[in-house]
């Protein structure tokens, strides 16, 4: 690892860390300290391990000199004397290896984790939603355990992934390991692409202006990216040779720092946004389709105009088609969605109102977070 990547990797752990700081005032403010959910405790949990795994990198470089026990001919291992510097550092840096690869898996997972917790948040009142977001729970506790068990018990007995002589083989070499590469970056990238798939086709069904819901997309667009990296990182160290493992690693604290930033953004925009438009730095979008109500029919004997009606009622409202003005209001803790509760056939967003058969309903957003419904009947004559 290069002076110039030293100063990347710790430039990068001190934005991580001042990312997470960020999210816990954000929380604190939105949601209250009562209010905290699993993903916020968790999240300091994971800038810890973050913490640890840039260590880990940079003991690879700066200690041990990038070098393991692999890359080397059977002449070699049989020449390099187990009292010699060489062999001390190929030990130690074998080690840092495995602690590296233990790190960098916790890490992912403690994310997806958060981000599972947050999707529960963002599509709660979606029934439909229930079941994808179990699934993703047992995904994520499924897999963590068969990287994690790949990784420890890919090469039995353990010692041998810092052997030397003789040649214990790809398997008992963590630093190159294909089955830690393969097992790793396949779960990695299943599993994200199946977080990704959650609130992708809310997002594209809402009633939005594009300008916002570009927003959106970019928001929830960092996991292409985290997905490209670990890609990356498995192909630099199953093609890269010799310094292979030393690419993998500057590529695993770059890809962990954009999952850690794509983890807290979310907790951290709506806030921001908020104070950005108190200072008048951003410019809302009003009115659209997400702020109309459903009228009743004006002639009670026409039967064309009653099919109508029944027809507008059945239209789903969206949990994204919110007034811009209700967007960081509603559900301060998520930040651009808002529950929908189905009330008479209608699922009602926060900000409309709909009209059926006389009686009026309204969903409002609770500045403690949730939705109340306000019912009223009106007699006519």
């Amino acid at each position: 690892m290069a002076d110039d990547f030293v100063i990347e990797a710790f430039t990068l752990l001190a934005i991580a860390i001042t990312a997470i700081i960020f999210r816990v005032v954000a929380r604190w403010v939105t949601a209250g300290p009562k209010n905290l959910m699993l993903d916020d405790y968790l999240m300091p949990v994971a800038g810890v391990v973050y913490g640890l795994e840039t260590g880990a990198a940079y003991c690879v470089s700066a200690w041990w000199m990038g070098l393991a026990n692999n890359s080397m001919t059977a002449a070699e291992r049989a020449a390099l004397s187990p009292s010699s510097h060489e062999y001390h550092l190929r030990v130690g840096g074998s080690k840092t290896q495995v602690l590296g690869w233990s790190l960098y898996t916790t890490l992912l997972w403690l994310l997806k984790t958060c981000m599972a917790v947050f999707y529960s948040r963002l599509t709660a009142g979606l029934i439909n939603m229930h079941l994808r977001i179990r699934i993703a729970y047992l995904v994520i506790g499924v897999t963590y355990i068969a990287v994690i068990l790949s990784i420890l018990l890919g090469c039995h007995p353990l010692h041998k992934n810092w052997q030397i002589n003789p040649d214990p083989g790809n398997y008992c070499q963590p630093a190159v390991s294909h089955i830690d590469v393969y097992v790793t970056v396949t779960l990695n990238v299943a599993t994200d692409l199946y977080l990704i798939s959650i609130p992708f086709p809310i997002l594209f069904k809402a009633r939005l202006p594009w300008r916002e819901k570009l927003e959106l997309i970019v928001l929830f667009s960092g996991g292409f990216f985290v997905m490209a990296a670990g890609i990356l990182r498995c192909v630099l160290i199953v093609t890269a040779g010799a310094n292979g493992a030393a690419q993998a690693g500057r590529w695993a604290c770059r890809e962990t720092f954009v999952a850690m930033i794509i983890g807290n953004i979310p907790m951290i925009y709506p806030l921001c946004r908020r104070l950005a438009r108190r200072a008048g730095l951003y410019i809302s979008t009003k009115g659209g389709a997400s702020s109309q109500s459903y009228p009743l029919s004006e002639g009670t004997g026409d039967l064309h105009s009653s099919e109508n009606s029944k027809n507008r009622r059945r239209k789903f409202r969206h949990p994204l088609s919110l007034p811009d003005t209700q967007w960081g209001t509603v559900s301060d803790e998520v930040g651009m969605l808002a529950t929908v509760r189905e009330w008479e056939g209608v699922g009602v967003g926060d900000g409309g109102s709909v009209s059926v058969d006389g009686r009026s309903g309204r969903s409002v957003g609770d500045a403690g977070g949730g939705i109340k419904v306000v019912r009223e009947t009106i007699v006519s004559r």
